[in-house]
């Protein structure tokens, strides 16, 4: 298979899509002369033209509210926000209308939108560019959260995400853009709410998603030098949740760590280690473990940005923590 970067994943998804359905269509900051911040749009408006290739103003609540009325009005586009940081300010049109029309309209209205925005820290851009804040959404109703870490999902997750019906927020991390992997020629389809075991094993189940998947998987090459073999559970979808194969995988170990790069406090690894605990708790040898980043904005200087997030070596902690 050919092997492709995490940034030409999305590029052949749009491309293959916009190709596919006419109705499909990008707007979003530089994503057409520019080709994208991270290049991810590189070649869409030379192959499609300006008027599917919208370049905007930086004004992201009146992109979103554009690509609402656009998605409501028989359109499919792909709304770019740059980073998920820039979300903050079109919060109102994401949670409030986005997420809530659906219902408010009483299924009348489809909302097949798709909201692509990169996230995540690693690359000393500052307290108000490094954040994963997966978590404001999920816990909004009426939103689909996706976030690939490999090639190959991304393509398969992003063009199932054009297709839905439902609004969907596709998260991309900045450090996995020029990460490579094998991507199949042709259709590459991945159903929503069905997680992939990264890594089978026995002793203790990760939970991970995004570039804190290959945290996990680095973390799992450590411990079986110890003797202890970790079993990864790339999430992929956090709306919808993969609930079962998390359920089967920890009831099999009996014990569990959830890495996440968000922050701590009532983050996503929260959620999930609390459904843990609920569903089986008299099944556990020892208490779900969380690994997060720390509860601080992320700090610019490279040093202390390292310490403030998550890595493989904390995971390792975790993990002894519960099986030595």
């Amino acid at each position: 298979m050919p092997e492709i970067r995490y940034y030409e994943a999305v590029s052949q998804a749009l491309a293959e899509e916009m190709t596919r359905d006419p109705r499909v269509f990008v707007l979003g900051e530089d994503v057409g002369l520019v080709g994208g911040t991270f290049r991810a749009t590189e070649g869409l408006m030379a192959e499609f033209g300006a008027r599917r290739v919208r370049d905007t103003p930086i004004a992201e609540a009146g992109i979103i509210g554009v690509a609402m009325g656009a998605a409501m009005t028989g359109l499919r586009p792909v709304a770019e926000l740059m980073t998920l940081n820039f979300g903050i300010v079109a919060m109102d049109q994401i949670i409030n209308h986005v997420s809530k029309a659906r219902y408010m309209f009483g299924g009348q209205a489809q909302l097949p939108l798709v909201i692509r925005a990169a996230a995540g820290g690693g690359t000393q851009k500052g307290a108000q560019h490094s954040h994963s804040i997966e978590s404001w959404f999920v816990n909004a109703p009426g939103i689909r959260v996706v976030m690939p870490s490999t090639p190959y999902d991304l393509k398969g997750l992003l063009k199932t995400a054009i297709r839905s019906e439902d609004p969907v927020l596709f998260i991309e991390h900045e450090m996995l853009y020029n990460s490579k992997g094998e991507v199949p020629d042709g259709e590459v389809l991945l159903p929503f709410g069905v997680a992939d075991v990264k890594r089978a094993g026995r002793d203790v189940t990760i939970v991970a998603w995004s570039k804190m998947v290959h945290e996990a998987l680095r973390a799992a090459e450590l411990l079986a030098h110890e003797g202890i073999e970790a079993e990864v559970i790339d999430l992929r979808t956090l709306d919808p949740l993969d609930r079962d194969t998390i359920l089967r995988s920890v009831l099999r170990t009996r014990r569990a760590v959830v890495a996440e790069e968000g922050w701590r406090t009532v983050g996503v690894g929260a959620e999930i280690a609390s459904q843990i605990h609920e569903a089986l708790f008299y099944e556990l040898e020892a208490p779900v473990q969380r690994v997060a980043a720390a509860d601080v904005p992320t700090p610019y200087a490279a040093n202390l940005e390292k310490l403030a997030l998550p890595d493989a070596q904390r995971i390792v902690e975790a993990v002894l923590k519960i099986t030595l």
